[in-house]
């Protein structure tokens, strides 16, 4: 019976990946309660792969510009989402309602270029020697998610911060 696991593998890992970017997707519609927890969790941890995509830009130097183009439209893009993003408490609790399509579409947008790396055969081929088969556009696409989500995160922190008492 072990033998038979290494065959499902790759429709369980597909499966808990689109499992994963159905909840990303998931919080850019609709009413969204406030989670200061949460919401300093992210912080951290888009704080640390921002970090990773620094040093990925030092290291692997033909994904430099990318990575910083993706970034500086990644903060442009949130501090454009974060104006219009409507903040309402419901039932007592404080919440926010995202702007639909500006996140939406950074997710789709990184799940096509993913997608189409896959189709590519990139990720089959291993990363090589030197990492030369990192890709300028995708670590872009991954650095406008970061600082978006950073800038959204942070902004959302700022406005909904409690009044001490």
């Amino acid at each position: 019976m072990p033998a038979a696991l290494p065959v499902y593998m790759p429709w369980l890992m597909t499966a808990g990946f689109g499992w994963l970017y159905y909840r990303r997707i998931r919080r850019h519609f609709g009413w969204q309660p406030w989670r200061p927890l949460r919401n300093g969790i992210r912080i951290g941890i888009l704080s640390l792969v921002g970090v990773m995509l620094v040093f990925a830009a030092l290291y692997i130097p033909h994904v430099a510009l990318g990575i910083a183009a993706g970034a500086v439209a990644g903060i442009g893009l949130g501090i454009f989402a974060l104006r219009h993003t409507v903040i309402s408490p419901r039932d007592g609790r404080p919440g926010y309602t995202p702007n639909p399509w500006i996140g939406g579409a950074l997710a789709l947008l990184l799940i096509g270029r993913l997608a189409w790396r896959w189709y590519g055969g990139a990720f089959s081929q291993g990363m090589g020697p030197g990492m030369g088969n990192a890709s300028p556009l995708t670590l872009a696409l991954a650095a406008a998610l970061i600082s978006y989500g950073l800038v959204q995160a942070i902004g959302l922190a700022l406005r909904l911060r409690q009044p001490s008492a």
